[in-house]
Order: C-alpha cells, then structure tokens, then sequence
C-alpha cells in the first residue's frame, strides 16, 4: 500500500488557532440561569467546566448584543453593549474570566455587514435629509420608474422577498437579509473606523477574536449593477437550478465576495496585531467558491481561519469527500493557512439528522413535521463517522453545541412557534433555521431537561431530547458525548491538527483512507461511507471507531482510527 505525496505541517512555533477545536455557543439555547426560557451570559458560565471536560480549545458565542432580536441577534443595536435578555456586561466580564481561569478561549461574533433599523446610525439617517452623511452610512439610493418609485435595482434578499424598502422621504435603502437589517456602507471611512474601534473594546475586555458574520457581502459592485442569479447562499440551490458559475479571478454575483473585502480584513488584521502577544483571531464566515477563492480570505495579512462550507455541503459519499478534503488542503496551503472543517452550526440542519436522508439532492433549510422525516439511527451513525473523520484532519475543528450528544434537528416543531425571519418573509414556504436552534437537554427529569429552572423554553425541545440529556451519557461507555470525549483527547495526544496527511491507497472509491502523522504519532483513518463492509489491514491496533466493528472488518457507515 502507497502513498500519495504529504502536505507538510508548519515546522515553527505554531500559533493556538491552527489546531484548535472551537465550540459553538448559540445563547439563547445553551443554559437558562433565570428561568425565563432564554439562555444567557450567567447561564453559559456556570456550564463552562462541561466544555473543559469535553477537551475543546476554545469557545464561540453567538451575538449577545444589544437587538431587537428580530434575526435572533444578527441585528445588531449596540455592538458595545449586552441584550438584557443574556445579562449585562458585568456578566460578560464574569463569562471571560471564568474562561481564562478554565483555559478556554472565547471568540466572539462580529455582524459587519448591517446593522439593526434600531441602531443610533440608522435612526439617525431616517431622521436626517438624502444625500446627508447619516444616510451614507447606509446603502440609501433613488427609486427608479415614474417618481421612484421602484427599488433602485432588482436585487432579492437571502430571506426571501425585495432587497430594498422604502422611506418616507421616497428612498430606499438595501437589506441583503431582513428589512430590519440595513446594509452599511463599507466605501463610507466613518463605518470602517467605527468598526477599528469595536474590535479594540473587545479586545481590550479579553476576548480572543471574532467570527465575522458574512464576511463576503461588505463590499457591493460599483453601480450596483441588477442581477438575475439566485440569493441563496452555498449549497441551498436545487440541483437542476441554473446558477451562475464564477470564475476564480471573479465571481458572479455583484454583492458577494468582491474584491474590496480584503482591504477592510487587512484594517482588522493591523488592529488585532496590536494585541500579539494574545494572538486573536479572525474566522470568515464566507460562502465562497472554489476553494481557491476562499483561500484568498487566508492570506498572512487577513484572516487566520474561513469556514469550510464546502466540507459541510459535501455528501457522504467516499469520492466527494475525498476530493473536497483534497482540494482544500491544497488551497490553502498556497496562503500558508490551515484548513478548518465543520459539519453543523446555527445554520444548517444539523448532521446528525442531515445524515439520515439519502446522499444526493439539495440539502434542506428546515424540516417539519409534514416533510419526510430522516432515518434517525442512521443519520446518528453517520454523524459519529463523519465526525470521526473530520477530527483527525490537519487544521482547525468547530463543533456546534449539542452535538456532542447526537442531537438531531426537531423535525416535527409546530409552525406556530416559528421565529426565523425567512419562514414569516416566505409566509412558510421556507421553514427556515428554528430546527438547529433548540435548548440544549442538560438532565432528563428536569424542568425544560435541564435547560433552566422553569418548563419555559424559547423554542421547544422534542421529546427525543430526554433520552439525549447529558446526564444519560455522562460516563456511559459508547454514549455520543463518551466518543466525543475520547476522539478529542486522542486529537491532542497524538497533536493530529498539527500533522500531515498523505491518502491511502487500495481502498475502493467509497472509502475516505487517509495517514496522518505528527511529532507526537499518528493514525490511518478509514470512513466506509459504501455499502458493503472493508476488511481492515491485518494486526492493526484500533484506537477508537464511531461504531462496533465486525470480525476485523468496517461496516457501512463507520470510521475507525488505526494506530499509524
């Protein structure tokens, strides 16, 4: 058996965020220390010895800003103050001290390219005349037709529905997602310095970086040019759908990914270099292709990290998965940057229930209870595979709260308490993100499991939830959360994040085999996403596998470590 030619691992003192594994707080559903049925600041601290013992790295919070909450927190009143709905500032103050004393980095996120309707800036362009400073922090232009009154372009919103409302003066201003949420004005000097000086605050409270909220879309084209391709972001299109094909040197659509983006990463890169001896972070959150694209994001005077949207959009099929692990590596290597794969988070169903649909087709925004309903055990199964996988990949991980439990989506949640703005602007046509979001189940015979001390919950947990808790997995050997225990300390013992990968040959197409090596060892990692089972090399020592092996042979739908 051969093989294929090694990436090699940076050989310098390597920085905390190449390997690290970062996990996703959503606030509102982490822990709920009052009783009122939302998570919060107070709520998320006193769970943070879980995520110690867990062994992540570090931890990302969702917004928690001062909002309307009309997008759940992506619209963004005071990016310099905390909802009370999740405490005060005193609290976030407590949250990160409490994780230094833990070792545990936070990573916060940043919402750039809007704003909410309520903030200061864009009340005071309503209030101000056209043409006046105040409305050119924003995106306000003319109407077009008779007396304007048409949108200046035809440029649609990611939730469905116009990208552009009107004013009463006869204006009308853009909103890429809801009307609530309007688009700032990136050529605009005052809204960069604005945002230099948001990075400083909270750097100077601790934090250790940001995961920056559409990080492609600040930048619009020139002219604003009309566009007849689809809104969707990456991955959300059908598969006989038309959709535009972009160019590595340029890209379609006229509001993402435009050049100019980069000007404005290299202004927050040259802040956050003001706080090296901390070395924060930047993550993109950048629905971009091809790979190469992305890359350009990583470059060693922007961002340290981009979402691999396209690893999460992949299906469980061996040669896909082969090929997008493949090309992204590649990628980014010509930046220098390490590669940082995910398989769930706010967005997207979760994997767990993603996985238990057959591999083909688009993948679903929402899941109700009228849809046809995944194969629960098998999307679990593959989800343990699929994460298995992906945790002994060189670069960095991030992990979406609850899923170290193998919790799925709520597929059957009444569509009466619905709160995701693209399931109102659709009048439910599109379900939307409400699935992925519920409160995590903490105990099983508590109020709300655990969730907090009254029934109360934002969103409702299905009744599966119980039997998830995490007081029915806590040391039980085999549990969701016990493999996820095991696979993180293996992860760091063996320093895979650090390593090298080189492809195994001799498997059929439908396994992913791959070695990686590091100073401190290494593994082979098979993940059978075919039907039949795999025999394993003879004498191999297994060091953990996502599910029961067979007479030395790896069934359907399993990923095992061997030791390398």
């Amino acid at each position: 058996m051969t093989d294929s030619p090694a990436r090699t691992a940076p050989s310098r003192e390597t920085p905390w965020w190449r390997d690290a594994v970062i996990y996703q707080i959503y606030p509102r559903s982490w822990a709920d220390s009052n009783g009122d049925g939302l998570g919060d600041l107070p709520g998320i601290t006193q769970r943070l010895d879980y995520l110690k013992d867990l062994g992540v790295d570090a931890v990302w919070l969702s917004p928690f800003y001062r909002s309307p909450m009309a997008d759940a927190g992506y619209d963004v009143a005071d990016y310099r103050d905390i909802d009370p709905i999740f405490g005060t500032l005193e609290d976030a103050d407590a949250l990160l001290a409490r994780a230094k004393d833990l070792g545990l980095r936070v990573v916060v996120d940043l919402v750039p390219n809007h704003t909410s309707d309520e903030h200061a800036w864009f009340q005071a362009a309503l209030a101000a005349a056209p043409g006046s400073p105040e409305r050119d922090r924003y995106m306000f232009r003319d109407g077009t037709g008779p007396e304007g009154a048409e949108p200046p372009n035809n440029w649609q919103s990611v939730f469905y529905g116009d990208g552009w409302s009107q004013v009463p003066d006869g204006q009308w201003y853009l909103h890429l997602f809801d009307t609530k949420q309007p688009d700032l004005n990136w050529d605009n000097p005052e809204v960069r310095e604005e945002f230099h000086d948001i990075l400083r605050f909270w750097l100077d409270r601790g934090v250790d970086g940001f995961r920056v909220d559409v990080a492609h879309g600040l930048v619009k084209e020139a002219g604003l040019p009309d566009y007849a391709g689809p809104m969707h972001l990456l991955g959300e299109h059908g598969e006989d759908e038309v959709v535009p094909e972009p160019s590595a040197d340029h890209p379609v659509a006229p509001m993402w990914d435009r050049d100019g983006v980069h000007d404005i990463y290299r202004g927050w890169r040259s802040v956050l270099e003001q706080y090296a001896d901390r070395d924060p972070i930047l993550c993109a959150e950048a629905w971009v292709e091809p790979a190469e694209r992305l890359a350009r994001y990583l470059r060693p005077d922007e961002m340290h990290q981009a979402f691999n949207f396209e690893f999460l959009e992949t299906h469980w099929r061996g040669a896909d998965l082969t090929k997008v692990i493949t090309d992204s590596i590649a990628a980014e290597s010509i930046v220098g940057a390490p590669s940082t794969w995910v398989l769930s988070n706010h967005d997207v169903v979760r994997h767990a229930t993603r996985l238990g649909y057959p591999p083909v087709g688009k993948r679903p925004n929402g899941i109700g209870a009228d849809d046809p309903q995944p194969d629960a055990a098998l999307g679990l199964r593959r989800a343990r595979a699929a994460t298995l996988m992906m945790l002994a990949l060189p670069g960095g991980a991030y992990l979406y709260q609850g899923e170290e439990l193998g919790l799925p989506d709520h597929t059957t949640m009444p569509d009466a308490v619905r709160q995701d703005p693209t399931y109102h602007r659709t009048a439910g046509a599109i379900l939307g993100r409400d699935g992925c979001r519920v409160p995590m189940p903490w105990a099983k015979d508590a109020p709300s499991f655990g969730f907090g001390p009254s029934e109360q919950t934002w969103l409702p947990q299905p009744e599966a939830y119980g039997d998830l808790a995490v007081d029915q997995q806590d040391g039980v050997a085999g549990s969701t959360l016990e493999f996820y225990r095991s696979a993180l300390r293996l992860r760091r013992e063996l320093r895979l994040g650090l390593g090298t990968l080189s492809w195994l040959a001799g498997y059929p197409a439908e396994v992913v085999a791959f070695r990686v090596r590091s100073g401190a060892g290494g593994v082979q990692v098979l993940a059978n996403t075919g039907p039949a089972d795999v025999p394993l090399p003879e004498g191999a020592e297994v060091l953990l596998a996502s599910g029961d092996l067979v007479d030395g042979r790896l069934p359907s739908d399993t990923t095992v470590w061997l030791r390398d």
